[in-house]
C-alpha cells in the first residue's frame, strides 16, 4: 500500500500506557484471503477462459497490464467488497492483490480497468454466459437426475440517464430488469435488461437454448422450470409441453380460478372459526385460460389466517400431490431470491452506472463470476464446516477480508495472519483441498 510516514496520533491511555496510532507499520492488508480467491479460480480455470473471449485491440508492445490480470484484479476486487473502480488506485499497490494476481508490480489504475469495461459488446456477453454454463456442467461428477432452473427477475435501481433504464410503475423507480437463471445454488445466468419490457421478455429463448445444452451432454435428465407468475405465458407452456419439459409456474388469481377454489376455502375457513389457527389445505383441477390451447393442471393454495384469506395458484405437468408440489417443491424457489440479493446486493451487481448498454451488462457479470468463485469455494472447501450454508458477505468477514503482514523478498513472499484469528482451522482446511500436495 501507500507509504505514510505521519506523525503518531493520540488516543487517551490504557492502564497508564499511552495509546498511539501510525502509519509506519510497513506492508499490512486487509484481504489475507484473497488467495484462496486464486486457488479457486485457478481450480476452475473461470477467469482464464473468460479472459480469451475479450478482443485486445491495443498495441501489445506497449501493453502493461494483460487482460486475465485486469479481469481477475476486477472480479476479486468485488468479491472482496470493493464495487468502485477508483478503489482500485490503492489496491494496485497492495501485495496481497499483487500476489493473488501474480504479480510483483503495481496493477492496473481505475482508467485502465474502466477501458476494459468500455470493451464489452454482444459477443462477449453470450461468450461469457456459454463459459458459466459449461462451468455448470463441469461441476457434476456425475450425471444429475433431476435438474430444476430457477427465473426470475428483479429491479436494478439506476440513478443516472443510462441507456436502456425506464421508468418501471411495479418498483416505483428507474431502472433496469435483469434476468437471473439459477439451477440451485450454482447461477447460469445474469442477462441485463431494460424495464420497459414484459417481465418474461427472452426467457423463452433462454430457457430453449439451456435446455438444448443439458442435454446435448445428459439426454437422460429430467429439467423443471420454475418460476413466478411473472413467467405463465402460453408460449412457453407450450413449448415446454412440446419438448418434454416438466414446469411449475405461478399463476395470477381471477374469478374463475377464485370460483373452483371456493369449496376448499370454505373448508379452510370452517376449520379456522373452530381452531382459530391458521389453515392451509390445497387441491387441484383442470383449467385452461383463453390464451391457451389446452387445459392444464393448476394448484391452489386455500390459505386462512387472522389477516384474511390468501388463495395462491400454481400451473404444472407435475404428477405428485398437490400439497408436495406447492410446499416443498414451488415454494423452494424462494432460496433463488436469497441468492439474487447475494448477487445484487452481496456482489454489486447493481453497480451498473456506465453511460453504455454493454458494459454495464459486463459489470452484472463480473459480479456473477465473483458470486461463482464464492459459491464453489463454499461448495467444494467448506462443507462440514459452520460455513457449509453461509452466505457470500459472512464468507466474505470470516475468510477473505483478513488482517496480515506481508513480507516480501526475492525469494519468497509471507502472509502472517493473526495468532488469535478465530477461523484458522477453516481457513487452513480450504487451503489443504485447494492446494495438491
Amino acid at each position: 500500500m501507500t507509504k505514510c510516514n505521519s506523525s503518531s496520533l493520540q488516543l487517551p491511555a490504557c492502564k497508564s500506557r499511552k495509546v498511539e496510532v501510525n502509519f509506519a507499520g510497513g506492508e499490512v492488508t486487509s484481504e489475507g484471503g484473497i488467495l484462496l480467491l486464486d486457488q479457486i479460480d485457478q481450480k476452475l480455470g473461470l477467469t482464464e477462459k473468460i479472459a480469451k473471449q475479450f478482443c485486445d485491440k491495443r498495441d501489445q508492445t506497449k501493453v502493461k497490464h494483460n487482460l486475465l490480470t485486469m479481469l481477475r484484479q476486477r472480479v476479486y476486487g468485488i468479491a472482496l467488497g470493493y464495487e468502485d473502480l477508483k478503489d482500485h488506485n490503492d489496491l494496485r499497490h497492495d501485495i496481497a492483490f499483487q500476489t493473488a494476481l501474480h504479480k510483483d508490480v503495481e496493477l492496473a489504475s481505475s482508467p485502465t480497468l474502466c477501458r476494459l469495461e468500455n470493451t464489452a459488446d454482444r459477443r462477449l456477453a453470450v461468450a461469457v454466459h456459454q463459459i458459466l454454463i459449461e462451468q455448470f456442467i463441469n461441476s457434476h461428477q456425475s450425471v444429475p437426475k433431476e435438474l430444476i432452473l430457477d427465473f426470475d427477475a428483479t429491479d436494478d435501481i439506476v440513478h443516472g440517464t443510462q441507456i436502456g433504464r425506464f421508468y418501471h410503475g411495479y418498483y416505483g423507480n428507474y431502472c433496469f430488469l435483469p434476468l437471473y437463471v439459477f439451477c440451485g445454488t450454482q447461477l447460469l445466468v445474469g442477462y441485463l435488461r431494460p424495464s420497459n419490457k414484459d417481465g418474461a421478455l427472452h426467457a423463452w429463448a433462454i430457457l430453449s437454448l439451456l435446455v438444448k445444452q443439458l442435454r446435448q451432454t445428459w439426454p437422460e435428465v429430467k429439467i423443471i422450470f420454475r418460476g413466478d407468475s411473472g413467467f405463465c405465458r402460453h408460449q412457453m407452456l407450450e413449448w415446454c409441453d412440446r419438448h418434454g419439459v416438466f414446469y411449475i409456474i405461478g399463476v395470477a388469481r381471477n374469478q374463475q380460478l377464485e370460483k373452483f377454489l371456493a369449496p376448499t376455502l370454505e373448508e379452510a375457513k370452517r376449520l379456522f372459526a373452530e381452531t382459530q389457527q391458521k389453515q392451509k389445505k390445497f387441491t387441484d383441477f383442470i383449467y385452461g385460460a383463453k390464451s391457451w390451447k389446452r387445459q392444464r393442471r393448476i394448484i391452489g393454495k386455500a390459505e386462512v389466517t387472522t389477516q384474511g384469506t390468501n388463495p395462491r395458484f400454481i400451473v404444472t405437468n407435475l404428477e405428485d400431490d398437490p400439497q408436495y408440489l406447492y410446499e416443498k417443491v414451488y415454494c423452494a424457489r424462494g432460496n433463488m431470491e436469497n441468492r439474487i440479493k447475494e448477487v445484487q446486493l452481496d456482489l454489486f451487481a447493481d453497480r451498473t452506472s456506465c453511460h453504455e448498454w454493454w458494459p454495464n451488462q459486463l459489470r452484472l457479470l463480473f459480479s456473477a463470476l465473483a458470486y461463482i468463485l464464492i459459491e464453489r469455494l463454499r461448495f467444494l472447501t467448506l462443507q462440514g464446516t459452520e460455513l457449509a450454508t453461509a452466505q457470500v458477505q459472512t464468507i466474505r468477514l470470516k475468510l477473505l477480508k483478513i488482517g496480515a503482514v506481508i513480507i516480501r523478498n526475492t525469494r519468497r513472499v509471507r502472509f502472517m495472519l493473526s495468532s488469535h484469528y478465530p477461523f484458522k482451522d477453516i481457513f487452513s482446511q480450504v487451503i489443504r483441498k485447494l492446494v495438491p500436495t
